[in-house]
């Protein structure tokens, strides 16, 4: 048996109950943090939180090199542990569909997303949140993807949110984190200045949500990683009272 379980979005207490049994009754217990990770723990804190041994795959461990987790599926009840909910990512869809080929059961345990986190911090109606897109490292492709800003126009065409995940560099020789306000920078121009929220901290007991146009929000800091940003289109009146409420956002800025 494989088990996918999501861990949430913060700590090693972000799980859920079925999560954590899922955990703790395991054989052995995989994961991988490349696509994601918990901000506010570590793999020790992980493991001594459910009392296991996590084996940590990088990239080319999953992707790559799914022998091993595979291997002791088939014969042990195994756990594979990821950031969010276990599902999010095409990395372990395909892990599932590799699993399902050699006749290994499969289940998944599901956890709290970021996409969700971000329409219950800033009060934008998770119904309105069109297609996301993922904001790379301004290096990576020379600038900022035109795909990227593509997105944020059609939503706005159709009335739709959109979400920006931010670059993650995980390696073993570096962890890099895009910010907010970095993100905010990089889109200002190309996407003429709108009104964004960055949101920090999700699932945190203190979570960071602060809304005003892009120019502003380049200027302030938000503390600690992982950071989200949202582009809203026009919003309802609910809404906006919430972006002004919840985000700190100027009010004639929303209304604008």
């Amino acid at each position: 048996m494989l088990t996918f379980v999501g861990l949430g979005l913060y700590d090693e207490r972000s799980i859920t109950v079925a999560g954590r049994d899922a955990v703790r009754s395991a054989d052995r217990v995989f994961a991988e943090f490349y696509t994601s990770r918990l901000a506010g723990t570590t793999v020790e804190r992980i493991e001594e939180y459910h009392d296991v041994t996590v084996e940590v795959r990088d990239r080319g461990g999953v992707e790559q090199r799914p022998g091993e987790i595979l291997d002791a599926a088939r014969e042990d009840n195994v756990a594979f542990l990821t950031a969010g909910d276990a599902m999010i990512s095409t990395t372990h869809v395909d892990l599932r569909l590799r699993a399902i080929e050699r006749d290994i059961d499969t289940r998944v345990v599901h956890g709290t997303t970021a996409q969700t986190a971000a329409s219950s911090l800033t009060g934008l109606q998770n119904y309105r949140f069109g297609k996301a897109t993922t904001l790379p490292f301004e290096e990576t492709h020379g600038g900022v993807p035109a795909s990227v800003v593509e997105t944020v126009a059609e939503n706005r065409e159709r009335g739709l949110h959109t979400l920006v995940y931010l670059d993650i560099t995980v390696d073993e020789d570096e962890e890099r984190y895009m910010t907010g306000d970095v993100a905010a920078g990089l889109l200002a121009e190309p996407c003429d200045d709108p009104l964004g929220v960055v949101v920090g901290q999700a699932g945190s007991e203190d979570p960071t949500v602060a809304a005003d146009r892009l120019s502003a929000l380049a200027d302030r800091e938000f503390g600690p990683p992982l950071h989200l940003l949202v582009l809203p289109a026009a919003p309802h009146p609910l809404e906006a009272d919430a972006l002004v409420e919840l985000g700190g956002a100027p009010r004639t800025t929303v209304e604008n």
